[in-house]
């Protein structure tokens, strides 16, 4: 199969990237790197989460961030929420789109929501009943799509079949996450088409975490399959907290960098990003897990 021609990225940065810091990021930080974000031609950033503060501190400022957002046409500005209450509040902060998320894995889905996937389920159907009554959309995320911290292999029937209830519940398109970031191509390819068996892979996205060194290859291995969305955090933002000192998600800038020598379209300034991911980096004292921010820098400012 040909590769796409133009590749969708939503940037989770601000907030897949963020939420396991431990020092507390300031509100007008995020919202400044948000609008770096868009200004760098990302169609889509997701923002904020709307959970509990005694679960996620550093996304207690939620409807702050919101209210501060500089809203740039043809942006969306999804966020993540849990349940009814989360929806409530991210519609009254003026949320568009919200995201929904749950486990390919038993155990996974209890330590991590505290529920079973079957209840997962029956919380988030109100949740999209309530938000497509609102004409707001809903993109779904299934987490351990390539593996489990506590059960290992995750079959990929069971995330087939846990796609096709969120995409026939209403989810707009389903977020394929390899949490622990264990998968390699030949799986991901194997995954990707047994989950396409029961949803269009035009609704399917890849969410690879690079713990492994292995989220490029498996974005490759998508594009294959044919796959044109992908989740990707600015300067690899987001450590992996199932493998100590491990990556986590996979750099904006990496993917960037490889689609445009792939001469697939993104629409995304490459320079603008790394400048955005020497922003946040400043703030958060550290460098950018980005290998092509680190090999560009250099450059940038000579």
């Amino acid at each position: 199969m040909s590769l796409p021609r133009r590749v969708r990225i939503v940037e989770v940065g601000p907030r897949d990237g963020l939420q396991n810091e431990a020092r507390s990021v300031p509100t007008a930080v995020k919202i400044e790197l948000i609008s770096r974000l868009a200004e760098a031609g990302l169609p889509a950033v997701e923002v904020t989460a709307f959970v509990s503060p005694n679960w996620v501190p550093q996304m207690a400022d939620h409807a702050q961030v919101m209210a501060g957002l500089r809203r740039k046409p043809g942006v969306a500005y999804p966020v993540l929420v849990p349940n009814m209450q989360g929806f409530e509040a991210a519609r009254k902060a003026g949320a568009e789109e919200i995201a929904v998320f749950g486990a390919a894995s038993e155990t996974f889905s209890r330590k991590n929501i505290n529920c079973s996937i079957a209840e997962s389920l029956e919380r988030f159907a109100p949740v999209v009943k309530a938000a497509r009554a609102s004409r707001m959309r809903v993109r779904g995320y299934i987490s351990c799509a390539l593996g489990c911290p506590y059960e290992g292999e995750v079959k990929p029937q069971a995330v087939a079949a846990l796609a096709e209830k969120l995409y026939t519940m209403g989810c707009y398109e389903i977020s394929l996450g390899d949490t622990i970031g264990v998968g390699t191509p030949g799986r991901t390819r194997a995954m990707i088409e047994t989950v396409a068996k029961k949803v269009p892979i035009g609704k399917l996205a890849g969410h690879y975490h690079d713990t492994y060194g292995q989220a490029l290859a498996n974005i490759y291995a998508s594009l294959e399959a044919g796959v044109k969305t992908f989740d990707s955090s600015v300067s690899g933002l987001g450590g992996c907290p199932y493998a100590k000192g491990a990556t986590g998600n996979v750099a904006t800038e990496d993917v960037v960098y490889m689609l445009d020598g792939l001469g697939i379209q993104t629409g995304v300034d490459l320079t603008k990003l790394l400048r955005a991911g020497q922003f946040i980096c400043r703030e958060l004292g550290r460098e950018p897990a980005s290998k092509v921010a680190r090999a560009l820098a250099a450059k940038l400012d000579a």
